[in-house]
């Protein structure tokens, strides 16, 4: 036996000399060593705006590694550390002679001492990916580290070492370990915490953590080490000294999944030092959570309706700076398509920009909001929109047709906007149409065109602040193009104003929330907008296949789930001033006018003064009546009883929308058939011939029966009860103000005189061309 320890001393030595001739040699030939090597990448990581951690991503070779400074890990996890691995690593030039002695002398006589490597050692194994358990082996792994000490300094490679070494599973480096097994930062990593983290790199496999029951290697490791600790310190045994283990892997943070993917992918790592770099975002952790929490449990409450997936964007409207971002209800669900981004898909959004026709009308001073609107059925062209309901409610003030989402008034009005109107205003701030305004024509108010919900959360967002374009800011402090102004404050702050919930929504019961909902053709998308002080709010419910669904009608599902995520999410209010440029006047309220002494009752209204159409009431007029026959009179003769009534004087359109309506209004009787009424009659009241317009030509097809007449149509005056159509001498036929009549014109030049039955008259040229 003796012989044998001989023979195995001198194989040692002979192999050590070898090892440390070789040292000596090559060291001095080989370059500066890398203390990572080039392939290694970090975990992408995204945190809040506050520094939280929201998501951790997998490395490309399938890790979790995230890169941690030495000065943010706990002491007590260093101390841990050195005390297991190196205990004189701040003595040694990188290889310790008397922990190698030691170790084979382990080996040679059998009595396990422990191993001889160091901290740099080690640190050059995973650097290099030696195979240390030959001689040739060892001896680079020396060489390595003794290089790495010449060029680093210890706290250089110490942390290098912290950032590699293996923690079970696909876990390296303390950063990931401490986040994953422990639930924290490595900075705040307990002495406990810090020994049962420090065991797991000298055998990652066999000590790591099980989901069920202890791990015996694992136990046994951490309390060695925890006695050595408690020794040297000098502190007494603990009772609970048994007790602390780790048991499984943490929850991985995968919040915000589809945003980190977004700007993983548009800030790439291109290196291993950017790739450890965290990206700190605009988001709000805890009112992510809230966002997610509310998103989620309400499409489970919805689930048996086919209401399966939900996208939500909250955002900062002064700074456009987005607070909460949710790309679909559940990002692993293969069956709603989890992981397509929601916020960047393009849908129609429906009516839901049907606001800024109105603001845009406003600041071109076409209505105000208790301006009358004609709710009822039209034709634009070849195109005949309908409301959601398939009624018309009449005439409607501008206020209530876009609190009520009136299809009509919102297109009637979106036709009188300037050049470029509502399509050259959807460009400037930055809508992505990709056809020209002819392609969508009038359709583009009611969701003819397709948006992101980005793209509506920044409208909505300069709707709620300042009226100017600018994009959303994911990155917290980061510069924006130059800010186009678009809306005045005025025209913002009358928009959110008809916006406001009225009194008797039972589920939409927050008076600080202004909003507006859409629902696109087919039922395939369900989308809301509020505004809540300086917060917008934008969800959408859908299938990211297109399936259409009858649920999916927004003020029925997308609005409930918009004030639910608001009262979640508890934002702080904000009042509402009125700019200085807007004022606050006593209106009609039939009418929508400046009152008049005949107009009883009256409400609160804001307008733009010098931009806003406001005139006194000319709907409420006291008249004379004969009390005998009823009949309106002229003048008070003297000669019989009269008496002052007042009465509604409505233009024949809007008298017979009231009529379709059902809406009963008091209007004047018949006046009286002699010659001073009709002389008394408004001469300046001529009739307006609509149809046919003057100067064009009309071209009129035989074959078809359809395209073979002309429709006659003039706006009269207030009591007009008939019109009497001409086209020269010929006489076309009679009706009433608000039914055309059809004339079937022959090929030619025609003058059209309209007359009606109080002695007016209007005409004009046209030309009409016959083809077979």
């Amino acid at each position: 036996m003796r012989t044998l320890h001989r023979l195995l001393r001198m194989q040692f030595l002979r192999w050590s000399g070898a090892a440390l001739l070789f040292v000596a040699v090559v060291w001095l030939l080989l370059p500066q060593p890398e203390l990572y090597p080039p392939e290694l990448r970090f975990s992408r990581t995204l945190e809040d705006r506050n520094g939280r951690l929201l998501h951790l991503a997998l490395t490309p070779d399938g890790k979790y590694r995230r890169f941690t400074p030495l000065a943010e890990i706990s002491p007590a996890l260093i101390e841990a550390t050195l005390t297991l691995e190196d205990r004189r690593f701040y003595d040694h030039p990188g290889v310790n002679p008397l922990s190698m002695l030691r170790a084979a002398w382990g080996v040679v006589s059998g009595a396990a001492r422990g191993g001889g490597s160091t901290i740099t050692m080690q640190l050059a194994r995973l650097r290099y990916d030696l195979h240390t358990r030959t001689p040739w082996g060892k001896a680079w792994q020396m060489l390595r580290a003794v290089q790495m000490e010449k060029h680093y300094s210890k706290e250089a490679i110490f942390e290098a070492y912290l950032n590699q070494a293996p923690y079970g599973g696909n876990v390296e480096g303390v950063g990931a370990a401490s986040l994953l097994w422990c639930g924290k930062p490595a900075k705040e990593l307990t002495l406990r915490e810090a020994v049962t983290l420090s065991v797991l790199p000298q055998s990652p496999t066999t000590r790591r953590p099980r989901v069920t029951g202890d791990n015996a290697s694992l136990a046994a490791a951490q309390h060695r080490l925890w006695d050595r600790l408690r020794e040297e310190r000098g502190q007494p045994a603990d009772p609970l000294d048994g007790a602390f283990t780790l048991r499984q892997l943490q929850p991985v943070p995968r919040e915000a999944p589809h945003l980190a993917r977004r700007l993983f992918a548009g800030k790439p790592a291109e290196d291993r030092a950017s790739s450890g770099v965290p990206q700190r975002c605009t988001l709000d952790a805890s009112r992510q959570q809230g966002v997610e929490q509310a998103v989620n449990d309400y499409v489970e409450r919805k689930r048996e309706v086919g209401i399966t997936n939900a996208c939500a964007l909250l955002v900062h409207a002064p700074s456009r700076e987005v607070l909460a971002y949710v790309g679909s209800s559940r990002f692993l669900d293969s069956k709603i398509q989890g992981q397509v981004d929601g916020v960047l898909a393009r849908r129609s959004p429906g009516s839901a920009l049907k606001p800024f026709i109105y603001a845009l009308a406003m600041q071109q001073g076409l209505i105000h909001p208790h301006t009358l609107l004609r709710d009822g059925r039209m034709a634009f062209g070849s195109y005949n929109p309908e409301n959601f309901d398939r009624n018309f409610a009449g005439p409607i003030s501008a206020g209530d047709a876009l609190y009520h989402s009136r299809n009509i008034p919102a297109v009637a009005l979106a036709q009188r906007l300037d050049a470029p109107g509502l399509y050259g205003f959807l460009k400037e701030a930055g809508v992505a149409l990709p056809q020209p305004a002819e392609f969508y024509g009038l359709s583009l108010p009611l969701g003819g065109g397709e948006v992101s919900m980005e793209e509506l959360a920044e409208l909505y967002a300069l709707l709620s602040s300042d009226g100017t374009a600018r994009r959303l800011n994911y990155f917290k402090g980061e510069q924006t193009v130059e800010a186009k102004p678009l809306l005045t404050d005025e025209a913002c702050y009358l928009t959110r104003e008809m916006l406001r919930t009225r009194e008797g929504e039972p589920v939409m019961d927050d008076p600080a929330v202004t909003w507006k909902t859409g629902t696109s053709h087919g039922f395939r998308d369900a989308w809301a907008a509020g505004m809540r002080g300086e917060y917008v709010l934008v969800v959408w419910i859908g299938n990211f296949n297109g399936k259409a669904n009858p649920a999916f009608i927004a003020r029925e599902c997308a609005a409930p789930l918009l004030f639910e995520t608001f009262r979640h999410l508890r934002l702080p209010m904000k009042r509402e001033k009125p700019p200085a440029g807007v004022s606050q006047v006593e209106l009609c309220a039939v009418s929508g006018q400046l009152p008049t002494p005949y107009c009883q009752h009256r409400v609160q209204g804001g307008f733009i003064p010098g931009v806003s159409p406001i005139t006194p009431c000319d709907i409420h007029r006291e008249v004379l009546i004969d009390a005998a026959s009823g009949l309106r009179v002229a003048r008070d003769d003297g000669k019989r009883a009269l008496k002052h009534e007042v009465f509604e004087f409505w233009p024949p359109d809007l008298l017979e929308m009231f009529k379709l309506a059902g809406v009963p209004r008091k209007t004047p009787p018949p006046l009286e058939a002699n010659a001073e009424s009709l002389v008394s009659a408004d001469a300046g009241a001529v009739p307006k011939i609509v149809s046919p317009r003057a100067a064009l030509v009309y071209t009129l097809q035989a074959s078809d029966a359809a395209r073979q007449t002309i429709p006659l149509r003039a706006e009269t005056a207030p009591g007009v009860n008939r019109v009497f159509w001409f086209a020269g001498p010929r006489f076309l036929g009679a009706s009433d103000p608000a039914t055309p009549v059809m004339w079937a014109a022959a090929a030619g030049k025609w003058r059209v005189h309209v007359l009606d039955d109080q002695g007016r008259s209007a005409a004009v040229e046209v030309r009409v061309e016959m083809v077979p």
